[in-house]
């Protein structure tokens, strides 16, 4: 099942049907061990309302309030290959071939909620880089207590230039105002998500795609369970946290985002994240 943020509530998608919940605090609701059996136990005492399926085209928050967004580094191949390719002239190249084998995996800060944006808004590129991608994550929610109960579509939106230059200024590629986007919705299943669902990417420019590529969740080198041991040891999330889990689809060198470009993420049972791409006015 799905869930939805928008303004006139929680709208819950579930089996073709769409319902819209008494309860109002996302925080509250989503930072639940038991989630997909608590929304199943709910939904039997509410009846679809076929309007919410109009609701959720015109009207999705981003499914964050109080949360943090947090990120893996070089979970991929690819990645790995792309990070030592940019840093190289740095010196930095050995530094991701050692984390991409290393027991500890790279994780850092993304960003707040209010840095992040939901389907339909926009992110941003730095003025100050010249050679800025996206980077489609499949994004996991955990509770509180750790525990994984949703997923989401992620864009770990990246200035590869200024993390080229030195790695220690990381922060500073990835960490910015519209720097992170997530949604549509949360994915809420029984089970883990299938290791095989598919993470695509469409570059739109003028009308025409400038960059699509797709991977298989599989791919990755880290399991999820693994990843979240990491993010939660000496650090608490009260609201529970959301974590970027790594790209495996790199544009090539000499790809760079450019103002009104249209990146659209789809994963597989999730949805599709769609966001035109801005710069702060001067």
């Amino acid at each position: 099942m799905k869930l939805y943020p928008t303004s006139q509530g929680i709208v819950i998608e579930a089996d073709a049907n769409y319902y819209l919940s008494p309860q109002k605090n996302w925080d509250v609701y989503i930072n639940r061990d038991d989630l997909f059996d608590a929304i199943t136990a709910e939904i039997s005492t509410l009846s679809p309302d076929a309007s919410l399926s109009e609701t959720i085209k015109t009207d999705i928050l981003p499914p964050i309030r109080q949360q943090e967004v947090w990120a893996s580094g070089v979970t991929y191949m690819k990645s790995r290959e792309a990070r030592m390719e940019e840093s190289k002239d740095a010196g930095g190249g050995d530094f991701y071939a050692r984390v991409y084998d290393a027991d500890r995996p790279e994780l850092f800060f993304k960003a707040t909620a209010a840095r992040t944006v939901g389907t339909g808004a926009e992110v941003l590129i730095r003025r100050d880089s010249k050679w800025n991608v996206p980077e489609p994550e499949l994004t996991l929610f955990a509770t509180s207590n750790g525990k994984i109960v949703g997923y989401t579509c992620g864009n770990d939106m990246s200035s590869r230039d200024i993390e080229g230059e030195n790695p220690l200024y990381l922060p500073q590629a990835k960490s910015y105002d519209g720097a992170a986007a997530i949604g549509p919705c949360l994915y809420v299943p029984a089970q883990p998500i299938n290791p095989d669902a598919q993470i695509s990417i469409a570059i739109i420019r003028n009308g025409a795609n400038v960059f699509e590529g797709n991977i298989s969740i599989n791919r990755m080198k880290r399991t999820h369970t693994e990843l979240i041991g990491y993010l939660f040891r000496e650090t608490s999330f009260p609201h529970g946290v959301f974590l970027m889990t790594g790209t495996g689809l790199v544009p090539p060198n000499e790809f760079t985002l450019n103002v009104g470009d249209e990146v659209r993420i789809t994963i597989e049972h999730i949805g599709t994240l769609v966001n035109k791409v801005s710069q702060k006015p001067l």
